[in-house]
Protein backbone atom coordinates (compact mmCIF):
# COMPACT_ATOMS: atom_id res chain seq x y z
CA UNK A 1 0.00 0.00 0.00
CA UNK A 2 1.25 3.60 -0.99
CA UNK A 3 0.59 6.05 1.86
CA UNK A 4 0.42 9.93 0.04
CA UNK A 5 1.09 12.79 2.19
CA UNK A 6 -1.64 14.47 2.82
CA UNK A 7 -1.76 18.44 2.39
CA UNK A 8 -4.67 20.78 3.57
CA UNK A 9 -4.25 24.33 2.74
CA UNK A 10 -7.00 27.37 3.70
CA UNK A 11 -8.94 28.79 0.35
CA UNK A 12 -7.37 31.99 -0.47
CA UNK A 13 -10.58 34.67 -0.94
CA UNK A 14 -9.79 37.02 -3.76
CA UNK A 15 -11.96 40.11 -3.10
CA UNK A 16 -14.33 41.05 -6.14
CA UNK A 17 -14.16 44.66 -7.19
CA UNK A 18 -17.71 46.76 -6.48
CA UNK A 19 -18.58 43.83 -3.90
CA UNK A 20 -16.21 43.49 -1.57
CA UNK A 21 -13.54 45.74 0.33
CA UNK A 22 -10.62 46.21 -2.22
CA UNK A 23 -8.79 49.57 -0.97
CA UNK A 24 -8.26 49.92 2.41
CA UNK A 25 -7.37 53.43 1.80
CA UNK A 26 -9.17 56.21 0.42
CA UNK A 27 -8.51 59.75 -1.38
CA UNK A 28 -10.72 62.59 -0.40
CA UNK A 29 -10.62 66.01 -2.07
CA UNK A 30 -13.05 68.32 -0.51
CA UNK A 31 -14.57 71.70 -1.69
CA UNK A 32 -14.54 71.24 -5.21
CA UNK A 33 -16.95 73.43 -7.18
CA UNK A 34 -19.14 71.82 -9.72
CA UNK A 35 -20.77 74.29 -11.57
CA UNK A 36 -19.32 77.53 -12.65
CA UNK A 37 -21.41 79.90 -11.20
CA UNK A 38 -20.98 79.01 -7.60
CA UNK A 39 -19.74 82.62 -6.79
CA UNK A 40 -23.12 83.65 -7.13
CA UNK A 41 -24.43 81.59 -4.43
CA UNK A 42 -24.04 81.78 -1.30
CA UNK A 43 -23.08 78.94 1.68
CA UNK A 44 -21.02 77.14 -0.81
CA UNK A 45 -24.38 75.87 -2.33
CA UNK A 46 -22.31 73.82 -5.38
CA UNK A 47 -19.34 72.38 -3.40
CA UNK A 48 -18.77 68.61 -3.62
CA UNK A 49 -15.92 66.30 -2.04
CA UNK A 50 -14.46 63.83 -3.89
CA UNK A 51 -13.69 59.85 -2.74
CA UNK A 52 -11.52 57.33 -4.41
CA UNK A 53 -9.43 54.48 -4.07
CA UNK A 54 -5.73 55.08 -3.35
CA UNK A 55 -3.70 53.46 -5.85
CA UNK A 56 -6.42 52.62 -8.43
CA UNK A 57 -5.57 52.56 -12.15
CA UNK A 58 -8.87 51.92 -13.55
CA UNK A 59 -9.44 54.43 -16.28
CA UNK A 60 -13.38 53.97 -16.02
CA UNK A 61 -14.87 54.04 -12.58
CA UNK A 62 -18.57 54.07 -11.47
CA UNK A 63 -19.88 57.10 -9.57
CA UNK A 64 -22.15 57.54 -6.86
CA UNK A 65 -23.73 61.11 -5.99
CA UNK A 66 -24.47 61.41 -2.76
CA UNK A 67 -27.07 64.27 -1.50
CA UNK A 68 -27.40 64.89 1.79
CA UNK A 69 -31.33 64.89 3.89
CA UNK A 70 -32.64 67.78 6.29
CA UNK A 71 -35.70 68.56 4.85
CA UNK A 72 -34.39 71.04 2.06
CA UNK A 73 -33.54 73.57 4.58
CA UNK A 74 -30.62 71.68 6.42
CA UNK A 75 -27.21 69.49 5.97
CA UNK A 76 -24.69 69.41 3.80
CA UNK A 77 -21.79 66.96 2.18
CA UNK A 78 -20.52 65.77 5.16
CA UNK A 79 -24.01 65.03 7.59
CA UNK A 80 -24.92 62.08 8.69
CA UNK A 81 -24.25 58.92 6.69
CA UNK A 82 -22.91 60.51 3.79
CA UNK A 83 -19.03 60.47 4.49
CA UNK A 84 -19.51 56.69 5.82
CA UNK A 85 -21.37 55.49 2.09
CA UNK A 86 -18.55 57.39 0.07
CA UNK A 87 -15.65 55.96 1.96
CA UNK A 88 -17.41 52.45 2.18
CA UNK A 89 -18.01 52.62 -1.88
CA UNK A 90 -14.72 54.08 -2.70
CA UNK A 91 -12.83 50.61 -0.77
CA UNK A 92 -14.99 48.81 -3.26
CA UNK A 93 -13.97 50.48 -6.47
CA UNK A 94 -16.30 53.24 -6.95
CA UNK A 95 -15.57 56.88 -7.16
CA UNK A 96 -18.14 59.02 -5.18
CA UNK A 97 -19.58 62.67 -4.85
CA UNK A 98 -20.86 63.70 -1.74
CA UNK A 99 -22.80 67.34 -2.87
CA UNK A 100 -24.20 70.16 -1.28
CA UNK A 101 -27.14 72.05 -2.83
CA UNK A 102 -29.20 74.78 -2.82
CA UNK A 103 -31.38 75.20 0.55
CA UNK A 104 -34.57 76.79 0.55
CA UNK A 105 -35.77 79.51 3.29
CA UNK A 106 -39.39 78.49 2.45
CA UNK A 107 -41.46 76.77 5.13
CA UNK A 108 -39.93 72.98 3.48
CA UNK A 109 -40.61 70.88 6.52
CA UNK A 110 -44.37 71.50 6.90
CA UNK A 111 -45.98 72.88 3.61
CA UNK A 112 -45.40 70.32 0.52
CA UNK A 113 -45.47 73.05 -2.09
CA UNK A 114 -42.91 74.37 -0.72
CA UNK A 115 -41.21 70.98 0.15
CA UNK A 116 -41.59 70.81 -3.68
CA UNK A 117 -39.65 73.96 -4.57
CA UNK A 118 -36.75 72.54 -2.74
CA UNK A 119 -36.25 69.51 -4.24
CA UNK A 120 -37.16 71.52 -7.85
CA UNK A 121 -33.55 73.58 -7.01
CA UNK A 122 -32.16 70.60 -5.40
CA UNK A 123 -32.48 68.26 -8.92
CA UNK A 124 -31.69 71.17 -11.19
CA UNK A 125 -28.30 71.17 -8.79
CA UNK A 126 -28.34 67.53 -9.08
CA UNK A 127 -28.32 67.58 -12.89
CA UNK A 128 -25.52 70.55 -13.17
CA UNK A 129 -23.09 67.60 -10.98
CA UNK A 130 -23.76 65.56 -13.50
CA UNK A 131 -23.52 67.19 -16.45
CA UNK A 132 -19.88 68.55 -14.81
CA UNK A 133 -18.48 64.96 -13.81
CA UNK A 134 -19.55 64.11 -17.72
CA UNK A 135 -17.46 66.82 -19.37
CA UNK A 136 -14.57 65.56 -16.71
CA UNK A 137 -15.31 62.47 -16.76
CA UNK A 138 -11.70 61.92 -17.73
CA UNK A 139 -9.87 63.77 -15.26
CA UNK A 140 -11.96 61.65 -12.27
CA UNK A 141 -11.98 58.43 -14.30
CA UNK A 142 -15.52 58.02 -14.18
CA UNK A 143 -17.75 55.31 -16.45
CA UNK A 144 -20.42 57.89 -17.90
CA UNK A 145 -22.93 55.48 -18.30
CA UNK A 146 -22.75 53.98 -14.70
CA UNK A 147 -23.77 57.29 -12.86
CA UNK A 148 -26.39 56.44 -10.09
CA UNK A 149 -27.39 58.51 -7.24
CA UNK A 150 -28.58 58.31 -3.85
CA UNK A 151 -28.84 60.28 -0.25
CA UNK A 152 -30.91 60.00 2.61
CA UNK A 153 -33.83 61.55 3.44
CA UNK A 154 -34.24 64.93 1.10
CA UNK A 155 -31.29 63.51 -0.54
CA UNK A 156 -33.26 59.94 -1.27
CA UNK A 157 -36.13 62.48 -2.39
CA UNK A 158 -34.28 64.36 -4.86
CA UNK A 159 -32.71 61.04 -5.87
CA UNK A 160 -35.70 59.59 -6.41
CA UNK A 161 -37.24 62.47 -8.01
CA UNK A 162 -34.80 63.19 -10.88
CA UNK A 163 -34.74 59.50 -12.03
CA UNK A 164 -38.19 58.90 -12.75
CA UNK A 165 -40.10 62.70 -12.77
CA UNK A 166 -39.50 65.69 -14.97
CA UNK A 167 -39.22 69.23 -13.94
CA UNK A 168 -42.42 70.23 -15.04
CA UNK A 169 -44.39 68.07 -12.78
CA UNK A 170 -42.24 69.36 -9.77
CA UNK A 171 -42.71 72.87 -10.94
CA UNK A 172 -46.25 72.23 -11.03
CA UNK A 173 -46.40 71.25 -7.70
CA UNK A 174 -44.38 73.20 -6.62
CA UNK A 175 -46.43 76.14 -7.80
CA UNK A 176 -44.14 77.78 -9.99
CA UNK A 177 -45.00 80.58 -12.32
CA UNK A 178 -42.68 79.67 -14.62
CA UNK A 179 -44.04 75.34 -14.70
CA UNK A 180 -45.11 75.31 -18.69
CA UNK A 181 -41.72 76.24 -19.71
CA UNK A 182 -39.73 73.95 -17.77
CA UNK A 183 -38.75 70.90 -19.14
CA UNK A 184 -40.66 67.72 -19.78
CA UNK A 185 -37.83 65.11 -20.13
CA UNK A 186 -37.91 62.20 -18.08
CA UNK A 187 -34.01 61.19 -16.77
CA UNK A 188 -32.35 63.46 -19.07
CA UNK A 189 -28.93 62.83 -17.36
CA UNK A 190 -29.42 59.10 -17.47
CA UNK A 191 -29.32 58.07 -14.37
CA UNK A 192 -27.94 54.60 -14.31
CA UNK A 193 -29.52 53.75 -10.68
CA UNK A 194 -31.15 55.17 -7.25
CA UNK A 195 -29.97 54.28 -3.80
CA UNK A 196 -33.19 55.48 -1.49
CA UNK A 197 -32.48 55.57 2.17
CA UNK A 198 -35.46 56.45 3.69
CA UNK A 199 -36.68 58.45 0.61
CA UNK A 200 -40.12 58.98 -0.86
CA UNK A 201 -41.76 59.52 -4.39
CA UNK A 202 -44.31 62.17 -5.03
CA UNK A 203 -46.41 60.07 -8.05
CA UNK A 204 -45.27 55.98 -7.85
CA UNK A 205 -46.88 56.57 -11.45
CA UNK A 206 -44.09 57.98 -12.75
CA UNK A 207 -41.88 55.23 -12.29
CA UNK A 208 -43.57 54.04 -15.50
CA UNK A 209 -41.09 56.78 -17.59
CA UNK A 210 -37.47 55.76 -16.94
CA UNK A 211 -36.92 52.10 -15.66
CA UNK A 212 -33.99 52.91 -13.38
CA UNK A 213 -33.32 50.15 -11.08
CA UNK A 214 -33.53 51.46 -7.57
CA UNK A 215 -32.57 49.66 -4.38
CA UNK A 216 -33.95 51.46 -0.97
CA UNK A 217 -33.83 51.11 2.38
CA UNK A 218 -36.83 52.05 4.91
CA UNK A 219 -37.87 52.07 8.92
CA UNK A 220 -41.45 50.75 9.32
CA UNK A 221 -42.58 53.50 12.25
CA UNK A 222 -40.62 56.34 10.24
CA UNK A 223 -42.86 59.34 10.89
CA UNK A 224 -41.05 61.82 9.24
CA UNK A 225 -41.36 60.41 5.60
CA UNK A 226 -43.54 57.10 6.25
CA UNK A 227 -42.87 53.94 5.19
CA UNK A 228 -46.06 52.79 4.14
CA UNK A 229 -49.41 55.00 4.62
CA UNK A 230 -49.75 57.54 2.49
CA UNK A 231 -50.97 61.14 2.21
CA UNK A 232 -51.30 61.66 -1.39
CA UNK A 233 -48.16 63.90 -0.82
CA UNK A 234 -45.18 61.65 -0.76
CA UNK A 235 -45.58 57.60 -1.42
CA UNK A 236 -42.23 55.58 0.81
CA UNK A 237 -40.21 52.92 -0.41
CA UNK A 238 -43.28 50.20 0.36
CA UNK A 239 -44.75 51.99 -2.63
CA UNK A 240 -41.25 52.46 -5.03
CA UNK A 241 -41.25 48.33 -4.22
CA UNK A 242 -44.64 47.37 -5.13
CA UNK A 243 -44.83 50.03 -8.31
CA UNK A 244 -41.06 48.56 -9.57
CA UNK A 245 -42.44 45.11 -8.77
CA UNK A 246 -45.56 45.79 -11.35
CA UNK A 247 -43.65 47.41 -14.09
CA UNK A 248 -40.67 44.84 -13.77
CA UNK A 249 -38.18 47.82 -12.21
CA UNK A 250 -35.07 46.05 -11.00
CA UNK A 251 -35.25 46.69 -7.07
CA UNK A 252 -35.31 45.54 -3.39
CA UNK A 253 -35.83 46.45 -0.70
CA UNK A 254 -34.91 46.33 3.11
CA UNK A 255 -37.16 47.49 6.25
CA UNK A 256 -35.93 47.58 9.47
CA UNK A 257 -38.76 46.71 11.85
CA UNK A 258 -39.97 49.04 14.30
CA UNK A 259 -37.46 51.63 13.44
CA UNK A 260 -38.09 55.02 12.54
CA UNK A 261 -36.65 57.66 10.56
CA UNK A 262 -32.25 57.63 9.93
CA UNK A 263 -32.79 54.02 11.37
CA UNK A 264 -33.13 55.63 14.80
CA UNK A 265 -35.90 54.22 17.53
CA UNK A 266 -36.38 57.87 18.29
CA UNK A 267 -35.29 60.72 15.33
CA UNK A 268 -32.82 62.99 16.69
CA UNK A 269 -31.81 64.83 13.58
CA UNK A 270 -28.30 66.10 15.05
CA UNK A 271 -27.04 62.78 17.10
CA UNK A 272 -26.50 58.97 16.30
CA UNK A 273 -24.86 56.74 18.18
CA UNK A 274 -22.92 53.46 17.27
CA UNK A 275 -26.06 50.92 16.98
CA UNK A 276 -27.70 53.72 14.07
CA UNK A 277 -24.31 53.91 12.21
CA UNK A 278 -24.40 50.13 12.24
CA UNK A 279 -27.79 49.92 10.28
CA UNK A 280 -26.26 53.03 8.07
CA UNK A 281 -23.31 50.81 7.37
CA UNK A 282 -25.68 47.28 7.00
CA UNK A 283 -27.83 49.87 4.80
CA UNK A 284 -24.74 50.65 2.53
CA UNK A 285 -23.77 47.05 2.27
CA UNK A 286 -27.51 46.21 1.46
CA UNK A 287 -27.06 49.05 -1.74
CA UNK A 288 -23.55 47.38 -2.53
CA UNK A 289 -24.87 43.94 -3.08
CA UNK A 290 -28.32 45.35 -4.91
CA UNK A 291 -25.29 47.44 -7.77
CA UNK A 292 -23.14 44.63 -8.14
CA UNK A 293 -26.00 42.05 -9.47
CA UNK A 294 -28.03 44.87 -11.52
CA UNK A 295 -25.99 47.55 -12.69
CA UNK A 296 -22.36 46.36 -12.36
CA UNK A 297 -22.24 42.73 -13.98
Amino acid sequence: MIYMPLFTSAQVHTPTRYKDVVFENVLVEKDIAYSPAEKEFKKNAHLFDFYQPKNDTLKKRPLVIWLHGGGFKFGKKTSRAIPLWSKMFAQRGYVCAAINYRLTSKKALSQFPALADGCFDAIEDLYVAIAYFKQHSQQYNIDTNRIIVGGNSAGAITALQAAYANLQSIAKIAGRADSATVSREYNPQKIAAVINMWGAIFNPHWMQHATVPVVSVHGSKDRVVAFKSSNQLMYGSYFIHQQADSLGIPNKLKVYEGFGHELQKHFIPFYAGCTVKQKWKEAGEFAVEFLYGEVIK
